[in-house]
């Protein structure tokens, strides 16, 4: 005798898939290294093997030297540190994020973290601690409804080797930093076309942009939308998954600006706002 088929489930409808997105965001934003957690960026600039305290941690921190990747971290076992999993008791490696195997670091306090590496070969300690004071007072991500009118559909050119744009960080002091646009994506509103850079952000694209919402209803750096070319030459841009930047959850990230032809002279009323507090004020 067959097996009856177990009923298959209807596809969400883009209302419900929306709402779907809204709840993730919200528990990936408040996880323990979620953005809200983040209280320390610290970049190393110095000699390696030059050791020093880095405030709110224990323990005395440097640049590893070469050709490892990372810090080195001097502690006792006091510092209550461990470097995946293994308490420090004199000086132990922390392997970066470029790395093959990164290395996680936690506190006995709870706190955690790893170390980033930069374009230009730099090093930092970020820490987390899901204590922190934006996590505690974290109310929500303020969003527009749903709107069907901000699913965009685009063209997708791609350029042959890429293209560098400079882009500015919030944090860089007028430096730019080149990031590869490996494709024109063009669309059109009210007749007017539009040509935007979107990045290269592993397999999918990074669109940075910037709209007359900025700074009014919506976060003043801009706001970021993950997008990826369909088999037809096409690209959908649905702004509804615009989602606001680490930057706004904690002053610790360093995000980049929208460069110019991203800066949009239009209201975009569609995805996420700004950041609440539990009063529903903004958070920073």
């Amino acid at each position: 005798m067959s097996e009856t088929p177990a009923p298959t489930q209807p596809a969400p409808t883009p209302i419900e898939a929306y709402e779907f997105f809204r709840r993730r965001r919200h528990e990936m934003v408040t996880l323990p290294q979620g953005n809200l957690a983040l209280v320390l960026t610290q970049w190393f600039t110095g000699e390696p093997e030059t050791f020093e305290t880095v405030w709110g941690i224990s323990g005395e921190w440097a640049l590893a030297a070469e050709p490892e990747s990372g810090l080195s971290v001097r502690a006792s076992r006091d510092d209550g540190i461990f470097i995946d999993d293994v308490q420090v008791d004199g000086v132990a490696m922390v392997r970066a994020k470029n790395t093959v195997a990164p290395s996680a670091i936690t506190f006995a306090d709870g706190k955690s973290g790893f170390v980033i590496a930069n374009e230009e070969g730099n090093y930092a300690l970020r820490v987390w601690d899901p204590n922190s004071p934006d996590l505690a007072n974290f109310g929500k991500i303020d969003a527009f409804d749903y709107n069907p009118d901000w699913v965009i559909s685009a063209k997708f050119e791609p350029i042959p080797g890429g293209r560098a744009v400079g882009v500015d960080h919030i944090k860089d002091e007028g430096s730019t930093r080149d990031k590869v646009v490996p494709a024109d994506i063009t669309f059109s509103i009210d007749g007017v076309e539009y040509t935007v850079a979107a990045f290269q952000e592993g397999r999918a694209l990074l669109l940075v942009f910037s709209d007359a919402t900025s700074g009014n209803e919506s976060y003043s750096v801009g706001r970021f939308l993950m997008c990826a070319p369909n088999a037809d030459g096409t690209i959908t841009l649905d702004f509804n998954r615009a989602y606001l930047p680490p930057c706004a959850f904690s002053y610790h990230f360093n995000c980049p600006m929208p460069p110019a032809q991203n800066r949009f002279p239009f209201s975009i009323t569609a995805g996420e706002k700004q950041v609440l507090d539990k009063s529903g004020q903004l958070l920073h």
